[in-house]
């Protein structure tokens, strides 16, 4: 793992959270976009060289859906940069940890991504993200 991508929080109201976070950090989000296969919308912000991703679920059996349903608003998932997401999963499994999906999988902001369960990370969501080739 190289670096933290971002952080991602789980959002009710992503209009509503896009105005305070604009307040908190002095600057607007860079991004919306929606990733179907999940049931989420995204919104990102940059603040200074780290991302914060705000996630809002699109539909109500989504896993946003159930985190705010069972947690309430807050952090979601910590997300690390990988330079190839395959061979890290191979080796955290190889570690004992539990991935969540064994091959990668769209996600947003240009990124091939995978979970490991938080069961297997002192309660924790971890994403792995790679930036796609072109």
């Amino acid at each position: 793992m190289r670096k933290i991508e971002h952080i991602g929080i789980a959002v009710k109201d992503l209009e509503v959270s896009n105005e305070l976070f604009e307040k908190l950090f002095g600057a607007p989000h860079y991004k919306i976009e929606s990733v179907e296969s999940e049931g989420v919308k995204t919104s990102f912000f940059q603040v200074g060289p780290n991302k914060i991703e705000l996630l809002e679920a699109t539909k109500p059996d989504s896993p946003i859906a159930k985190f705010i349903e069972k947690k309430g608003e807050g952090i979601h998932h910590i997300a690390f940069d990988v330079e190839d997401i395959e061979s890290e999963i191979k080796r955290l499994q190889a570690e004992g940890f539990i991935v969540l999906n064994e091959t990668p999988k769209s996600g947003a902001d240009n990124k091939l991504v995978a979970f490991l369960h938080p069961k297997s990370t002192n309660g924790v969501l971890i994403e792995l993200c790679q930036e796609r080739k072109a």
